[in-house]
């Protein structure tokens, strides 16, 4: 289980795209960019959206 799990806005092949690089926080996405994020096989913008949500509302981003 990842802290992915039940965030609205992330589909199943999102979910497989960020299982699949490694990402299992959202302290892991601080470590990458936003654009290396989108280029994921399954990551759609919809879930790029939802994910900067999400990190702008914990006080987090991606790497810039």
């Amino acid at each position: 289980m990842s802290e992915f799990d039940g965030l609205k806005g992330l589909s199943a092949p999102a979910h497989r795209a960020l299982a699949n690089a490694g990402h299992e926080t959202l302290k892991d996405l601080t470590k990458i960019t936003e654009t290396a994020l989108a280029e994921l096989h399954g990551m759609g913008p919809k879930a790029v959206t939802a994910l900067r949500d999400v990190l702008k509302e914990k006080g987090l981003s991606f790497k810039k």
